[in-house]
């Protein structure tokens, strides 16, 4: 339980009623009092590690205060991992998913908890992470978001989930609808970024499977090699559309050793410190694996920072309102300006990309 934290204050619930759902729904559970700890990473749905004697378990709710309509849905989420899991073993699986909002406040779903190493901003102590280790890692990161990608979706089951058709047009429209909705302040590159990304829209690939928020820190990995990925996690805004559009967010979080300082401090991670790919290689690597032409990967590319400028300001508006409480989002002001500056500075250098 050394990845997690106590639980945040506000952030707490009726542990009687979560046991007795737990108790309820999973069969042999061992004796024992339930024991929650929080998981601090992550700025969107609350994570907590469940535990009764030797059995775990990983809860996810909605976070705290008023959520905009279809986000943070719970059931869709559940729903989505409980038919995936079968398709592409790294997806947890599901134990139940309970709607009542009378037992902690919000939906919920538990799951399995997949034990093993995540990656943050740096490694765990005592590893000799030498470059061999780090560009092997490099190379998982790429590989399983291919193997994801190659998932045959309608057979899965999962043709519900995603309108395919139109889905870059749709992705446009919607985060600058997002960002216009929840700026703060006025940002003079947000109108030639965005007049740009929705003049420039290329042709969409054959849909797969995308992951939407596929990341290092969200792999868990195997201790005795970690190279080996035990469980993709964080599958919230999964969805069915366009595979570059997943590579572009992946990217978006992989920063490298000579990037600038602004860039580097929105969301830490050891990538930073070199030894890596870099992302041209990533891209690269992903091609390699896939098949895939990835000849327009510069537009995809300024798209993927200009979403998670558009996160980060969703987050930052709820914290700047006291929707939430979180101090961690003080700072996403700042790292929404720098997110806007930097994309649009790429889409008018594309061999900056």
């Amino acid at each position: 339980m050394s990845d997690t934290i106590d639980v945040r204050e506000g952030e707490d619930f009726d542990l009687e009623a979560v046991e007795r759902e737990v108790r309820e729904r999973i069969e042999g559970l061992p004796e024992g009092d339930l024991e929650v700890r929080q998981f601090p990473s992550g700025a969107s749905n609350l994570t907590y590690l469940l535990e009764i004697g030797s059995w775990q378990g990983v809860l996810r709710r909605p976070p705290l205060g008023p959520i905009p309509p279809k986000a943070h849905d719970m059931g869709r989420e559940s729903g989505l991992l409980m038919k995936l899991h079968e398709a592409y073993p790294l997806a947890p699986r599901p134990y139940f998913f309970e709607s009542d909002e009378a037992v902690i406040g919000a939906p919920f779903y538990v799951m399995e908890r997949r034990g093993g190493v995540v990656i943050g901003d740096s490694f765990p102590d005592g590893v000799e992470a030498d470059e061999t280790l780090r560009r092997g890692i490099s190379r998982t990161v790429a590989d399983t978001l291919a193997e994801l990608h190659a998932v045959d979706w309608r057979e899965a089951g999962l043709g519900e989930i995603g309108r395919p058709d139109g889905f870059l047009e749709r992705q446009v429209k919607g985060w600058i609808s997002r960002y216009d909705k929840a700026k703060t302040e006025e940002i003079a590159e947000v109108e030639p970024l965005t007049d740009w990304l929705a003049n420039n829209v290329p042709d969409s690939l054959e849909p797969t499977i995308i992951h939407n928020d596929y990341k290092l820190n969200n792999l868990v990995l195997d201790p005795e090699d970690f190279t080996e990925v035990r469980a993709v996690l964080d599958w919230e805004m999964a969805t069915v559309g366009d595979p570059l559009f997943d590579l572009a967010v992946s990217l978006s979080y992989w920063t490298e050793p000579d990037d600038p300082d602004e860039l580097k401090e929105i969301l830490p991670t050891v990538t930073s410190e070199g030894g890596f790919t870099t992302r041209r290689e990533l891209i690269e690597r992903y091609a390699e694996r896939s098949g895939r032409d990835v000849s327009d990967m510069h537009w995809y590319t300024v798209f993927g920072y200009f979403k998670l400028a558009g996160i980060l300001q969703q987050i930052h508006a709820r914290w700047k309102s006291g929707q939430t409480r979180d101090d961690r989002f003080a700072a996403f002001g700042r790292h929404v300006w720098n997110l806007i500056l930097h994309s649009e500075h790429l889409s008018r250098n594309p061999d900056s990309v």
